[in-house]
């Protein structure tokens, strides 16, 4: 079980707000988060990654304590072990794509493996500048995954991919995310994308 007990400030058009969320999400889940925009979607994924510090909350997971701000324990974000996809890809611009996941892995066969989910074995040697939108947005979901995480955190992950694909993709991912046992948590502004795919849903408003 994931606990999260969390209140983090938010800097708002309409003056400072402040996330709450008070939630489990069992192990193995997969969670769809939506919401209006600017209500904290992406500042949830990132308190839980360890990349943004919430004034307030506990973060658990299973038996390892992440996050207590009042007994000041906060694990780094490498001690956390997730893996993020960042809206924006977030990728090395001097990487081929078979870098990007020999940084993240040297398991030669799971790394070959990862190429064939993302339909990218035959781009290994093309840097972020030549591949399409969509290929860099698959690229970051497998240089995500290339980790092995348990729990893996992804922000409009699928925004750039046309249906097809789309629906190809994720069946090759809930196989990889079975096998792995991963908790899965993706944040969508078009959350009937993913109907029929997650298990748990997360409604975060201001």
């Amino acid at each position: 079980m994931i606990a999260i007990d969390i209140e983090k400030k938010l800097k708002a058009y309409r003056g400072q707000q402040v996330l709450k969320i008070d939630r489990q999400f069992p192990l193995g889940s997969i969670t769809k988060i939506y919401g209006p925009s600017g209500t904290g979607k992406t500042t949830f994924l990132k308190a839980i990654a360890g990349l943004v510090q919430p004034e307030k909350g506990k973060i658990q997971f299973g038996d390892t304590v992440w996050l207590n701000t009042e007994t000041r324990i906060s694990l780094s974000p490498q001690k956390r072990k997730v893996g993020f996809v960042f809206q924006d890809y977030a990728l090395f611009p001097n990487m081929t794509v078979l870098e990007h996941l020999q940084y993240a892995s040297p398991n030669d066969s799971w790394i070959a493996r990862l190429l064939r989910v993302g339909k990218l074995e035959t781009f290994t040697d093309h840097k972020p500048e030549y591949l399409s939108g969509g290929q860099q947005q698959r690229l970051a979901i497998l240089r995500a995954l290339a980790i092995k995480p348990k729990l893996l955190l992804m922000d409009e992950p699928f925004s750039a991919l046309d249906p097809e694909m789309r629906t190809t993709l994720i069946k090759e991912l809930r196989a990889v995310w079975n096998e792995q046992g991963t908790t899965v948590m993706i944040v969508s502004h078009n959350p009937q994308e993913l109907d029929g795919f997650t298990n748990q849903e997360l409604y975060i408003e201001s």
